[in-house]
C-alpha cells in the first residue's frame, strides 16, 4: 500500500499536505475495496455492505459491481 509521510505535513505547506491527502485517498480506496471483497466472500448482502459504509445499496453496488454479487440480494 502507499506509504504515508511521517509525521504528517503541516496544512500550511500545500504541496506536502495535498500529496498526503492523495496518498490517504488512495489508501482508503484500496482498503475499502478489499473490505468489500472480503464481505462479499463472507456472504454479506449489498444492503449490509451499504449500511456498514453509510451509503445506499445502489451507491455501493454501482461502485463495486465488478465484484461478485452477493447471493439473494441482486
Amino acid at each position: 500500500m502507499d506509504a504515508l509521510p511521517s509525521p504528517l505535513p503541516d496544512p500550511d505547506d500545500p504541496e506536502a499536505a495535498l500529496a498526503a491527502v492523495l496518498a490517504l485517498r488512495r489508501l482508503a480506496d484500496r482498503l475499502e475495496r478489499a473490505a468489500v471483497q472480503n464481505a462479499i466472500a463472507e456472504g454479506w448482502s449489498w444492503s449490509q455492505i451499504a449500511q456498514a459504509l453509510g451509503v445506499s445499496k445502489q451507491a455501493v453496488h454501482k461502485r463495486f459491481a465488478d465484484l461478485r454479487k452477493p447471493a439473494g440480494d441482486r
